[in-house]
């Protein structure tokens, strides 16, 4: 019976040390690149499928409307068009205060709200998912390219630059889409994102403070201290000075934000009531436009938005600054743009997906977002995105299709068309209201606890975030957050866990002894499992003189005693490893070489295919011995027992 069970362990170790070889590096750096076209033709197609076919199903990868409007049904166009008439009562009054955030005219933000939302639409596959400008982008914007052109002495040089911007931000979208290389969006973690939103939120409400305030000088910077210096001198010029300030900006729009905010309460508390909160922002528009236009307040200093050019959305091809100083700028504040944009609206589709229970292709969205915003760049809009807020109205008032996007996207043009006039004697304060009442949406504080309970390291992140956005500015604090995601990534790969196991009574699992306290050592035996995806130059050093002192401290401990209580031997678990470089196998050989000298044998447990791979071509099997290499703990723990191969040293 020992014999057959040894001889089986044998076979099985044979299974280990004859594993396929590993793909090719080639194949790792380049399998993304002969694996796009999976991204646009189905996996179970047919390899005979005609070429026809084939165009059918690029068709269908590359605009899922094709796929799911041939069931569209009129009970689904209903409430798609009770949706998209919905959003867009909420979408044109923030179009326009984000344009102003922007600083760009106030038809741009409207704009945004009419081509991207429609290419969405085509291409995107999330059903709830509102496309538009967004608070995060525009400050970010608003923050950024002001360095590269000052928006009031250059303002159409400024506003061809944030086109440009849109394109290389669309650019690299679709780039990260077709070459799947959506990691790179999550540099920017959860707990970051967090935070950077926070931050972002509370800067913005700063910045509303000169629309609420009716100021007419105001900081570029948007660092915290800087506004807030800038409002007190701003205020106690104008009203010092002989320049009149009329408070009546500031009675308008604290008005209106106490309206808007309660009506936000009580959408939220009533879930029947969702049509409140979104149509609260254009009803606060059309009030306040009327108050100003009847009682002629735009004579008594409050501050209006005036002319609002309408009109289908006007090709602004010829705009693009493709050359000149600034094309590095515009990329490089392209490529913040489209990430940031891409964490957001992926996150926020989904979480609307988990909801309604289907699965959202991070790629196929990322190519969707990248299309969109190269064909808003080419006709007059700035970088959109997904908007958590419009999104969730969207999500309440029943939407079925992206077809909602569409309705919207109609609504916005007729008001374009039609009634872009009547925008005239819109007060200012208004716009910065509606900006102020979306902003609590943005910080989420339960969040941030339930991360500082769960892993202190990425509330630090989080803090780091927050702070840099909130006190330096928009890229110390993105710099701050991934710099702090990445030590934590270091501290772990130079850190890794090395846990002495032992086996947990009445089974055949080895477990860590430390979690768990009734696990049974080995006698003469120290079994020790890597727990790190890759032994290499960071961490190699620290595993072998973690055993080695291990090794020493067991030795010390049994000095006195019999010499069957000896060390006899180390077995090494690398369940855990999927990867080793040269540095990980040389520390592997001089941990060999001084447990040789100590008279301690050294095995191997269940190396992943890469691992076992390069420890075969390296020899280092060769000097271990193929009978020290097993497919699990137990076998090994067994053969050693049985002296197998202690006895053969």
């Amino acid at each position: 019976m020992g014999s057959e069970a040894t001889e089986q362990s044998s076979e099985r170790s044979q299974w280990v040390l004859n594993s396929p070889n590993p793909p090719p590096l080639t194949k790792k750096l380049f399998g993304p690149l002969k694996n796009s076209n999976n991204f646009f033709f189905s996996s179970s197609s047919s390899k005979k499928e005609t070429r026809s076919g084939r165009a059918v199903s690029f068709l269908a990868s590359l605009f899922p409307i094709l796929s799911w409007f041939r069931t569209y049904s009129a009970t689904k166009f209903k409430d798609d068009l009770l949706s998209g008439l919905t959003l867009a009562s909420l979408s044109i009054p923030q179009s326009i205060g984000y344009a102003n955030l922007a600083k760009l005219d106030p038809q741009y933000g409207m704009y945004t709200s009419v081509i991207p939302p429609v290419i969405y639409s085509l291409m995107g596959s999330s059903r709830e998912i509102a496309i538009g400008p967004v608070a995060v982008v525009s400050m970010l914007l608003s923050s950024l390219v002001p360095k590269v052109v000052d928006p009031d002495a250059h303002p159409n040089d400024y506003r061809n630059l944030v086109f440009t911007i849109t394109l290389f931000a669309g650019i690299f979208q679709t780039a990260f889409g077709v070459l799947r290389l959506g990691f790179l969006v999550d540099f920017l973690s959860h707990a970051a994102l967090v935070g950077f939103m926070a931050g972002a939120a509370i800067v913005i409400g700063l910045q509303q403070l000169k629309g609420l305030l009716g100021l007419t000088h105001f900081t570029t910077k948007t660092d915290a201290v800087a506004v807030l210096k800038s409002v007190y001198a701003s205020l106690h010029q104008q009203i010092t000075s002989s320049e009149k300030w009329s408070p009546l900006n500031f009675v308008i729009g604290c008005s209106f934000l106490i309206f808007l905010l309660t009506a936000r309460f009580i959408g939220r508390r009533n879930k029947k009531l969702f049509w409140l909160p979104a149509i609260a922002p254009l009803l606060s528009v059309i009030l306040s436009t009327l108050i100003v236009f009847l009682s002629k307040a735009d004579k008594h200093g409050v501050n209006i938005i005036k002319h609002v050019q309408g009109g289908l959305n006007p090709s602004s091809v010829h705009k693009l600054q493709l050359k000149g100083p600034h094309v590095g700028q515009a990329a490089k504040i392209g490529l913040i743009s489209a990430i940031i944009a891409l964490t957001e609206a992926i996150a926020v589709g989904r979480s609307f997906a988990n909801i309604k229970g289907y699965h959202l292709d991070g790629n196929k969205e990322m190519l969707a977002m990248g299309c969109m915003n190269i064909a808003g760049s080419l006709t007059s809009c700035y970088v959109s995105t997904g908007s958590f807020s419009r999104t969730a109205v969207n999500f309440s008032a029943g939407c079925q299709t992206a077809v909602s996007n569409i309705v919207m996207a109609v609504t916005v043009l007729l008001c374009l068309e039609f009634f872009t006039r009547l925008l005239y004697y819109t007060p200012m304060a208004i716009l910065a209201s509606i900006i102020l009442s979306a902003l609590p949406g943005l910080i989420d504080i339960g969040e941030a606890y339930h991360i500082w309970k769960v892993d202190k390291f990425d509330f630090l992140a989080c803090l780091g975030a927050f702070f840099g956005v909130l006190f330096v500015s928009v890229e110390i604090g993105l710099l701050i957050a991934v710099s702090i995601s990445f030590a934590k990534i270091l501290l772990q790969s130079i850190r890794p866990g090395v846990e002495i196991l032992g086996r947990i009574p009445t089974t055949e699992a080895y477990c860590d002894v430390i979690q768990y306290p009734m696990a049974i050592t080995i006698p003469g035996i120290l079994v020790i499992r890597i727990s790190s995806g890759s032994l290499c130059f960071a961490n190699a050093g620290f595993v072998r003189e973690r055993i080695l002192k291990w090794v020493e401290d067991e030795e010390q401990d049994n000095i006195e005693e019999a010499a069957k209580g000896r060390l006899q031997a180390i077995i090494i678990d690398m369940t855990d490893l999927t990867n080793v470089d040269t540095s990980g196998i040389l520390a592997l050989e001089e941990l060999h070489k001084r447990l040789l000298s100590l008279g301690v044998e050294l095995a191997m447990v269940n190396p992943r295919w890469v691992v076992i791979h390069k420890l075969k071509v390296a020899n280092f099997v060769d000097k271990i011995g193929k009978e020290r290499v097993f497919l699990t703990v137990a076998e090994a723990v067994d053969a050693c027992l049985s002296s197998r191969f202690v006895n053969t040293a």
